[in-house]
């Protein structure tokens, strides 16, 4: 998957603020760098199309909220990246990680760490 510019800062701004229609994310995008409401307009429907966002009609208008964690679009993307590099139980994956895991601080890598032991138990319970 692929995510134009404005998709990611639209991504970013419902992160942030949990739920808003297009004349909200205009309002604001606007005053930061420009751009029509045809354009958000059409963003928020890209991103409703490709799954990220999820939407209600309230009133005359969508609400647009993220339907996915930050952390959840990053684990598909890198996924998807390493889908066409990666041959299916190779191992070139993982040694990708563990060479990024040098610019993480103590901190970082323990959590990492932490994430790691919950899947394997979680990994475990279910093969019982």
């Amino acid at each position: 998957m692929q995510l134009g510019e404005l998709e990611k800062l639209v991504l970013h701004y419902l992160w942030e603020n949990k739920s808003a229609d297009a004349k909200q994310v205009h309002a604001y995008f606007e005053k930061q760098r420009g751009g029509s409401y045809n354009t958000i307009q059409s963003t928020l429907d890209r991103l409703y199309k490709k799954g990220l966002l999820s939407r209600y009609k309230e009133g005359h208008a969508f609400q647009y909220q993220a339907k996915i964690e930050r952390h959840e679009l990053i684990g598909q993307l890198i996924n998807s990246v390493a889908s066409d590099f990666v041959a299916e139980g190779e191992t070139s994956l993982v040694a990708a990680f563990s060479s990024i895991s040098n610019d993480l601080n103590v901190s970082q890598l323990d959590a990492l760490e932490l994430m790691i032991e919950k899947q394997r138990l979680k990994l475990e319970q279910e093969s019982k």
